[in-house]
């Protein structure tokens, strides 16, 4: 019997000692993304032009990398704020752990060379090898044509540099452990031409419509792509689900037509509009879809993007989009 448990035993140890090393391994030797040797972007006109366009417009870097003022429709960016960081994405929103978006001012990229960003960008490492939470959506921006991410880089690189310390993120466990292992090396695409018929596949992936459009939780998808309820949780109680966007007749934008779908963009993107105030007392409807940064992208686009969801497989999701802070509560004492 002596013999057996020592047996027992040596074998927990040799368990323990396993599990202890591959612990160590995944979150000491993983991400092993390299950063690109003598990476230089040159600053031209063009690039930069082509950045702003991206960062603010497809592929809003903007959105988190900004404070969003959420006491009006669709929080747009507070002016003076644009990349300094801060936003929030934690457990209230469903995330398996708080995550801060990071300051990308010159203010703190300054020793940050263009290898790093452009590793931070396209695989989730930042400047000291830890991986981030792909809230920053960076499994889509791994396949954006190598040049686009090169005038994103080159766009950073003149804002304005902005002084702020945002929070470190921190992940629970087990995502702690797991987030080790999602970052890859970048699979950037070709940029296609607007008249190309993968072109709106690729402004689809750049402007991230699946992250949000689908199901989350614990930043795992459990519901259709494309399809809508992904929840986002307000400080007051309030949740603002995202729209099936599958072409289905009813429960999606299968009734909408091309100029519908582009004008609804564009309304917010107009110069006279004006955000309307939100009043939380009064549970006035808020969402997270930042339509004044999409508004600003141009009508080829945003078409090619239609046409893209259109030709999807139609989805049936009749999507709950808003539940009021006194709705909730109620159900709740229910």
């Amino acid at each position: 019997m002596k013999k057996l448990l020592k047996v027992i035993g040596v074998m927990l140890v040799l368990i323990v000692l396993v599990i202890v090393g591959g612990l160590t391994y995944v979150t000491q030797a993983l991400p092993n993304i390299p950063v690109p040797a003598d990476l230089h972007v040159e600053m031209t006109p063009e690039r930069v032009a082509r950045g702003e366009y991206l960062a603010n417009h497809v592929t809003i870097c903007m959105d988190c990398h900004s404070t969003r003022d959420w006491n009006k429709f669709s929080g747009p960016v507070e002016p003076g704020t644009l990349g300094k960081g801060g936003e929030v994405f934690d457990q209230n929103m469903g995330f398996p752990g708080r995550f801060v978006s990071k300051n990308i001012t010159p203010f703190n990229l300054r020793d940050w060379s263009d290898g790093d960003i452009y590793r931070a960008i396209t695989s989730g490492v930042s400047k000291d090898g830890h991986p981030f939470f792909p809230v920053m959506p960076y499994l889509y921006y791994n396949k954006l044509a190598t040049e686009d991410v090169y005038s994103i880089i080159a766009y950073l690189r003149t804002l304005p540099p902005i002084e702020s310390h945002p929070d470190d993120s921190e992940a629970e466990f087990p995502m702690s452990v797991i987030l080790h292992t999602i970052p890859e090396e970048p699979h950037p695409l070709t940029l296609p031409e607007p008249t190309d018929a993968d072109y709106g596949a690729y402004m689809v992936n750049a402007a991230g419509c699946r992250e949000c459009h689908t199901k989350m939780e614990k930043g795992k998808a459990v519901g259709e792509p494309f399809a809508g309820g992904f929840e986002f949780n307000f400080p007051n109680g309030s949740t603002v689900r995202s729209a099936n966007i599958t072409p289905d007749m009813n429960t999606g934008i299968g009734a909408w037509d091309r100029e519908t779908f582009i004008r609804k963009f564009k309304q917010f993107g107009d110069s006279s509009y004006v955000p309307l105030p939100v009043d939380w007392s009064a549970q006035d409807f808020q969402t997270v879809m930042p339509w004044v940064m999409y508004g600003g992208m141009s009508e080829q686009d945003l078409g090619a993007i239609y046409d893209y969801l259109h030709a999807l497989d139609p989805v049936v999701n009749k999507v709950e989009y808003w539940s009021p802070a006194h709705e909730k509560r109620t159900a709740e004492v229910r």
